[in-house]
Parts: C-alpha cells; structure tokens; sequence
C-alpha cells in the first residue's frame, strides 16, 4: 500500500456539459446525479481504498485549486499540482510521475479522471488491485479497458487479441482509434475484439518516464531538468517555465499509440465518463425500465414527455407538457433546451452563446 500512489486529473472544463459545467465551476466539482457528492469527492472516496490518503494527489488547472481543497479538505496543499495553463493529459501526467517518483522511486501509480462514474465499486477495487500486481512485476503500461454495450461514437478504442492473455488477465495492445465513425464503431464492436478506452491507467512511475524518454524525449527533458525543485518553494515557478514550452497533446497519442509496452485490463465496473448529457441520461434510468425521464430537481412535474434529462435548481418549479428526447438545464441565470441527439452540437452553441453575449455566461 505505501508505494501505491493515485493521481486524479481534474483540470477540465466539461464545457459538453454546459450551462451545468461553467468555467469556474467545471463537472468535476458538481454533485451531476444529485447524491450529496460531487464527482472529484467520489473519485477521492474511491482511492482512499486503495491507497493512503496522503499519497493521492489532484492535478487541476490554477483556477481550481481553491474548489479542490474547499470539496477534499482531507488532501495535502502540496498533494495539489497546480498546472498555470491547459497543455492536455501528458504533461499532467508527467508532472504528477516525477513528483511522486522523487518521493518514492518504487512507487506504483493510478491514473484516473475526476469525473467518471463507477457503479461496481468493489469490482473496481478488485481489478485496480490485480492490475497493480501486474505492473509490480513488469514494466508495463497499463489501461483498464470497458466491454463496450453499444457503437459508441464520442469513446476512444482498444483493439486487442482476447485468445492472448497473460498474467492477472492482462492482453497485449493491438491499436488504439479515437472515436471512429458510426460503421467502425458498430464493425468493432462486431468483432469482440475492441473495448472502450477507459481513461485510467496503472504503471510504476519508472516506467511511464522511461516511456516518456523513449517517445516524448522533449517533454521529458523539459520536467527532467526541473524535478529537483519540486516539493520545494521553487516548484511553481520551475512549472510555469515548463508549462511555457511544453506540447498540448494527450498521453493516448504521445505514449500509448506508440509504445511496444501497452496492455490492457478488462474491468466490467459500471463505468461511464459522463461526457455527455446522453450518458447522464443513461446513467440515470440505468435498472429503471419504467422511468421515462431522467430529472435531478424537487419542484419537476412532466406531463406527456419521455427519454428527456431534466437538471434545475431543487427549488424551481418546472412543468413540462409534451416533449420527447430533450436535455432541460438550467443553471446560474442560464436556460438550456436542445434535443437529445444534437447535444454534441453543444459545443458550437457555447461558442456562439461567447461570440453574441460574452464570457460572463460560459
């Protein structure tokens, strides 16, 4: 347990979310499925059991760092890696692997979003722990792959041969494709070959910085020549520098795609990333055939309607006649009504929502 480390991404904007996720208040750090828990504190609950407290940390953008250590009180301010801009997951990554490294050169580490859903925790529990014993024995990186239920197009891919499978369960990584057209996606999942790419990874931290040397040589080089001032006064400044030179780019396509060394761990673990309203949708009536309508508010009174979300405040009366298939948010002065199957149009209408009224509603 004392060389098992976690680390929780959570310097996104969720802006597919929108008006629910704002810019300085992001999904992460809302209570989305109205359980008395915002998603960071669960994904923090959840790592609490597998590793000790003081050896979680949370990377987040500058501007949150006041809502992390408001929403995890239990976590120390120098567990909390503060990025001063938004370069994607590897220099996240990077940045949380040479801290703990430099604390503890054997360290075992997980790499998870702050913002997913996990329904089987115990299951959870146990193949994180399965997965750590792999990669306590080999120098290896490893991402827990979902058994996919439908031709999801907005999910990356793990293609692998599943008639080769290793110790703990592991199979070796054949290729990766980030969300592919409708055709792909329903021929993957024909084939019983592909699981969604989960997001969360295990690997020892010598491991993903020898990765990181090998194929983001650059990169690598930039935190390399700066680690010795972390935990220290310096640090900030050495991460302001870094941050200045450093590629946006994710760890799926600066490592994972390109690594020899990649497997992945099954995990039927009631998994869902929440990225968009549709997946909350699901994730709501999830076990509930005779739920019509997903609703998170106490004052909602639908007449007529069916397969809609609805999120207001508790405290709105909300009476709604007659819609099917429509996301109904509304949140700090701002009122969303889109259909269900546009909401990856979304997007496009926070932009414009920026170009016509300004950064005051995003």
């Amino acid at each position: 347990m004392s060389n098992v480390y976690a680390v929780i991404m959570a310097g996104g904007v969720g802006s597919r979310f929108w008006p629910m996720s704002r810019k300085d208040h992001p999904k992460q750090f809302i209570d989305i499925l109205g359980t008395g828990e915002t998603l960071i504190q669960s994904t923090f609950r959840r790592l609490q059991k597998i590793c000790p407290t003081e050896n979680i940390l949370v990377v987040t953008n500058e501007d949150y760092v006041t809502l992390v250590k408001k929403q995890i009180p239990l976590i120390h301010t120098n567990n909390i890696l503060s990025e001063p801009s938004r370069k994607n997951t590897a220099p996240c990554i990077a940045y949380a692997a040479w801290k703990i490294h430099k604390r503890n050169p054997d360290a075992l580490m997980i790499v998870a979003p702050s913002d997913h859903i996990i329904a089987k925790e115990d299951e959870f529990y146990a193949v994180v722990n399965r997965g750590l014993k792999y990669v306590s024995h080999y120098p290896h990186l490893l991402t827990l792959g979902i058994t996919p239920s439908r031709p999801d197009t907005g999910y990356g891919y793990i293609q692998y041969d599943p008639t080769e499978k290793l110790e703990f369960g592991v199979h070796p990584v054949k290729t990766f494709t980030e969300k592919p057209s409708a055709e792909l996606a329903k021929q993957f999942i024909e084939s019983g070959e592909f699981v969604w790419n989960s997001g969360m990874f295990l690997w020892s931290a010598q491991a993903i910085l020898h990765e990181m040397e090998t194929h983001m040589p650059e990169e690598h080089a930039l935190f390399a020549e700066q680690a010795s001032t972390f935990d220290t006064p310096q640090e900030a400044q050495a991460i302001t520098n870094i941050y200045g030179m450093v590629r946006n780019i994710s760890i799926d396509y600066g490592i994972m795609e390109k690594s020899d060394h990649v497997y992945v761990l099954n995990a039927n673990i009631g998994w869902s990333d929440l990225g968009t309203w549709g997946s909350l949708f699901e994730e709501l009536t999830r076990g509930k055939k005779k739920q019509k309508n997903a609703v998170i508010g106490d004052q909602v009174m639908m007449y007529d309607s069916k397969h809609c979300i609805v999120h207001v405040p508790k405290d709105k009366l909300v009476v709604i006649q007659g819609l099917e298939g429509y996301i109904v948010a509304e949140n700090d002065g701002v009122l969303l009504i889109c259909k269900m199957e546009d909401e990856q149009k979304i997007k496009n209408l926070v932009n414009e929502v920026k170009i016509e009224k300004g950064e005051q509603y995003l």
